[in-house]
């Protein structure tokens, strides 16, 4: 089974994200910050990380630009998922090395499409 990491300060969206997951036969993790992510990250590399943009600790743009230079054995590929819809801030999260982008509020067809996009649908 696929193993996917869900990044996000906001419970609901970790809460919906994994009910999706489960349905796509995903076992899913949660972290409520970049660094707790790249915590689980480098203990363990999950397939796939859903990432949030904006979060306290560590911004999913600090924890994809730690991850790049961690050593984690088995990079996952990183969905970026968030409210930021500037083409800016998307040509920047592909930049520092997301795989793709999904905006939020997001159901279950543009998840699956996504992960389908990055191999993991």
């Amino acid at each position: 089974m696929k193993t996917c990491l869900v990044v996000d300060d906001s419970k609901v969206i970790r809460k919906v994200a994994r009910h999706i997951l489960e349905t796509l036969h995903f076992n899913v993790e949660e972290a409520c910050d970049g660094r707790e992510a790249l915590t689980r990250c480098t203990a363990a590399a999950p397939d796939v990380v859903l990432l949030d943009w904006n979060m306290p600790v560590m911004s999913g743009m600090e924890f994809l630009r730690a991850l790049g230079t961690s050593g984690v054995s088995r990079r996952p590929k990183v969905v970026f998922c968030t409210t930021e819809s500037g083409v800016a801030h998307i040509r920047a999260a592909i930049d520092a090395g997301a795989d793709e982008y999904v905006m939020k509020p997001f159901d279950r067809e543009t998840l699956q499409s996504k992960l389908s996009l990055v191999g993991m649908a």
